[in-house]
């Protein structure tokens, strides 16, 4: 395998058939089946490919047309998303947490004309969307789906588009597979929808397969290219994890795990042992709390050694993975106590993770350096196919940036401190959305003749080693009534680094001050309620006086590490956690802040009067 077959490739599918011929019946796609974990060959892969491809054609499906994908992450995903591409059709993914409501807006936005699902749980939102929109001809049961009438639409059994002739299958894909150009559209990805309603981005082959070229040159030139183990967790309806998690594995030639879901991605993680881990901001928060406490249960030895490996790891996150001499008789006893332990709840043979999707609080990155594992933090969005940037050893580890601009991408910084993109990276636009296209893609402002960049909506500036420090977004910004402006994202992940805290969400614009909105830990409560006697009841527990004065001590712990603009004066409790559920988080883990202010508008605003 070669690292030049990436600027090589005419598109994405080229490239995986070309992997597949390669490595022959060597596995590729693993998922648990019956409690033990069960792989499809990159072999078997193609040919379900590629006679999927050719049932699509059958149907009338021609070149552009859309085909809507809707399942959890498992080796169908990968199947389907190639073989719409290699009918030369357009996958659009749709996230498995869309109600009906996002569903007709994804299908009547996109126009598909098919849309594929894995199972009745799926199909319950999508089939009343589908006949509303009266858009999809067709459904698709990855499994046998439950449906007595169809009416307006065709089904289709999974197993039986995957059989026939295989080998003139494979001719005809080649073939198609010939004329489809770097330029042309892969698949429309909508974006999280932070505000509003989301947005269909246009990623073209050569945006994927430019991202695929950056990540895999880091991987090999700081790392080495072995035989990679990715283990697939984020949604792969999300740009960041189908990069990142198929794209950039099938591009390695790398062996791609499903995970069973959040509540079993511990022992799956021990069980699959990962090289290369792909993973959100909120999840290594999690982790490094989890860890946190175990270790303080484990005594006075253990505790010291905590202590000095979170030292020596500040300061080596200070002179960007350097170490002091004085410091290397503690830091090789650690590699024989602490770090292991910590390394083999990971599989052992983790060579990178890597935080994207969202900021990463620097705190977070440094313990996991400090325990052994190689942490890199991504910057990216969806409309840039999506990693931008990434941390690498050989220029320096710093936590408080998201690393250099990766191979075949320029950044350049606006007058008003915006990050702007430019590169084959960056996506043909909004699907039918001129309006907001023309607002992110467009010349800097005051610089006439500098050509069309993508405006990321990012604050942020470039250090001495050209490494992207963000500073904020902009739409995010809070600009007090005096017109200081104030970084609430820095805020928020101060505050969910404390343990009596889980979520939290600030605000003050326009406002002489800044207020918090809090979900307090749920594990944290049940303690505090078994060593004060009291019941625990989440809710009962909030309206306490001495349960609201600690987490007020949290707060003010945080507060003391900020400015005075900064500081959070007064806080409420939200009535519950924020979740993809209740439509307050996105799938990859981010607040809707404007879901999140319209809810608690009253209660927010009281904190500002008397």
């Amino acid at each position: 395998m070669d690292i030049g077959d990436f600027r090589a490739a005419r598109n994405l599918v080229e490239l995986f058939l070309k992997r597949a011929d390669e490595k022959g019946e060597v596995p590729f796609l693993s998922a648990k089946r019956g409690g033990s974990w069960q792989s499809i060959s990159w072999a078997e892969a193609a040919q379900q490919v590629c006679l999927m491809a050719e049932a699509l054609r059958t149907m009338g499906l021609k070149d552009g047309d859309r085909v809507m994908l809707v399942s959890e992450n498992r080796p169908e995903w990968c199947i389907a998303d190639f073989a719409i591409m290699a009918a030369g059709c357009v996958t659009v993914p749709a996230y498995i947490t869309n109600t009906e409501r996002d569903h007709l807006h994804v299908l009547e936005n996109s126009g598909a004309r098919a849309v594929i699902v894995s199972d009745d749980k799926l199909a319950k939102p999508l089939l009343p969307a589908i006949l509303t929109s009266g858009q999809a001809g067709f459904v698709i049961g990855i499994e046998p789906l439950r449906i007595a009438q169809t009416g307006q639409f065709e089904y289709r059994d999974w197993a039986s588009l995957v059989t026939g002739d295989a080998a003139a299958a494979h001719a005809a894909v080649a073939k198609r597979v010939a004329q489809i150009k770097r330029e042309d559209t892969a698949c429309i990805i909508y974006t999280s929808g932070t505000g509003g309603s989301p947005r269909g981005v246009l990623q073209h082959h050569g945006a994927i397969l430019c991202n695929v070229d950056g990540a895999a040159r880091i991987l090999s030139e700081d790392f080495g290219w072995g035989d990679e183990v990715f283990l697939s967790f984020l949604p792969l309806s999300h740009a960041y994890e189908h990069t990142g998690g198929q794209m950039l594995p099938i591009g390695m030639g790398g062996q791609i795990y499903y995970s069973e879901g959040l509540e079993k991605l511990a022992s799956n993680i021990e069980e699959v042992r990962p090289t290369i881990m792909v993973v959100v901001p909120r999840l290594f928060e999690v982790l490094r709390t989890r860890i946190m406490k175990q270790v303080e249960k484990q005594g006075k030895v253990a505790n010291f050694l905590m202590g000095r490996a979170l030292a020596i790891g500040g300061i080596k996150g200070q002179r960007e993975g350097k170490g002091r001499l004085r410091d290397k008789p503690m830091d090789l006893l650690l590699e024989r106590t602490l770090r292991p332990k910590i390394r083999a709840r990971f599989g052992g043979r983790i060579k990178a993770m890597v935080s994207g999707g969202a900021p990463l609080n620097p705190e977070v990155g440094t313990f996991f350096e400090a325990m052994g594992l190689t942490m890199l933090q991504g910057y990216g969005q969806t409309e840039a196919a999506p990693v931008i940037s990434c941390n690498r050893p050989r220029v320096g580890l710093k936590m408080d940036t998201v690393g250099p601009a990766m191979e075949g991408v320029e950044i350049k910084i606006a007058q008003d401190g915006e990050i702007l993109v430019r590169g084959e990276l960056v996506m043909h636009g909004y699907w039918r959305n001129e309006a907001e296209t023309a607002r992110v893609l467009k010349e800097p402002e005051g610089e006439p003749g500098a050509g069309i960049w993508l405006h990321t909506g990012d604050i942020g500036h470039l250090d001495d080693k050209r490494r992207i420090v963000i500073t904020d977004r902009k739409k995010d910004m809070i600009v007090n009534d005096k017109g200081d402006n104030i970084s609430p994202q820095k805020v928020e992940g101060m505050l969910t680094l404390q343990p009596e805290i889980a979520q939290a969400m600030v605000v003050g614009d326009k406002r002489p001050y800044v207020v918090g909105l809090i979900v307090p830990d749920a594990e944290w409560a049940l303690e505090w309620a078994r060593a004060q006697g009291e019941k625990f009841d989440f809710k009962a527990l909030q309206d306490l006086p001495a349960f609201r004065s600690a987490i007020r001590a949290a707060i003010d712990r945080v507060n003391q590490d900020l400015s005075v603009i900064e500081k959070v004066r007064q806080f409420t409790f939200a009535d519950e956690a924020f979740s993809i559920e209740n439509e307050e988080m996105t799938p990859s883990l981010k607040i809707r802040r404007h879901k999140l202010k319209e809810r608690y508008s009253e209660r927010l605003d009281s904190l500002y009067k008397g």
